[in-house]
C-alpha cells in the first residue's frame, strides 16, 4: 500500500497553535480595538453574540476563530474586519 503524501504547504491550525502567531496577533488587535471603544469583554461577547468565555479565549489567540465570528467581533467594535487584521499586522 502506498504512503500518503502530506503537503508541507499548509500545516493544520489547532485551536492552540498556529506555528505564525496569526491567533495572538488577531486577539491582541481585537483587544486593543475593545478597550479604545470602553467595552468590557463581556458587553463585546453580548454584542457579538459569542460566549464571553470563548472571546476571552480568542483575545489570548486559543482558539481559531472563524470568518463569520470576526466580522460579528468587527461590527460589534465599530470597526471592519480587515481592520482587525491590519491592527494585528496579518
Amino acid at each position: 500500500m502506498p504512503q500518503r503524501q502530506t503537503s508541507q504547504c499548509m500545516a493544520r491550525v489547532s485551536g492552540k497553535s498556529d506555528g505564525e502567531g496569526a491567533l495572538p496577533k488577531l486577539g491582541a488587535a481585537i483587544l486593543t480595538r475593545r478597550r479604545e471603544v470602553a467595552l468590557s469583554q463581556e458587553a463585546l461577547a453580548d454584542a457579538s453574540g459569542i460566549d464571553r468565555s470563548h472571546m476571552g479565549k480568542i483575545e489570548r489567540g486559543e482558539r481559531n476563530v472563524t470568518l463569520l465570528n470576526v466580522l460579528k467581533i468587527a461590527q460589534a467594535l465599530g470597526c471592519t474586519a480587515s481592520d482587525l487584521l491590519r491592527r494585528g499586522g496579518l
